[in-house]
């Protein structure tokens, strides 16, 4: 059974790489809003970037399935999986602020989508990306949560994204 499973995941990375990172990203993308919804969790503007994080690297492999040079597409997962790494970096450092440090933060004061209509889409991901008070609220947790989750699935596309770069 262990060798099936091995054979399948090597199959997956030497063939299709590109469509596994696509269909894996839009899938945590669907699993979080439904988590939102079904939990009635409230996602943080961190939260919402780290999902727009996933999307851009659901179409950078989109790109690479489409292209005929295959290099393109993957140093467009690699950038995008470093832009997650950094994100979601961001927000377990927050979490793990003290009171005292999380008082002195007040970038996510509003929803993402509403700070994208006042100060347009640079500032809303500037503000974002200071953090603030709702950012630091745990949420959900199984084994790890949802920031620290998408921080695992990050490095692990950009590792294999390297690895296929390097071959």
């Amino acid at each position: 059974m262990f060798k099936k499973v091995l054979s399948l995941v090597k199959n997956i990375f030497h063939n299709r790489f590109e469509e596994a990172v696509a269909i894996s990203s839009s899938s945590i993308i669907v699993i979080a809003i439904a988590m939102d919804k079904i939990m009635f969790l409230q996602a943080c503007p961190l939260c919402i970037l780290t999902r727009y994080v996933f999307a851009l690297l659901a179409i950078s492999a989109l790109i690479g399935i489409l292209v005929k040079q295959k290099i393109i597409g993957r140093l467009l997962i690699a950038i995008s999986s470093i832009l997650g790494i950094l994100v979601t970096s961001r927000q377990i450092y927050i979490q793990n602020m003290t009171v005292d440090e999380l008082s002195q933060l007040s970038g996510c004061s509003m929803p993402f989508h509403t700070q994208v209509d006042y100060f347009g889409i640079i500032n809303a991901i500037s503000r974002t990306i200071a953090g603030g008070p709702s950012c630091a609220v745990d949420g959900w947790r199984f084994i790890l949560n949802f920031a620290e989750w998408g921080l695992l699935f990050f490095v692990i596309y950009l590792i294999t994204c390297l690895l296929r770069l390097t071959r």
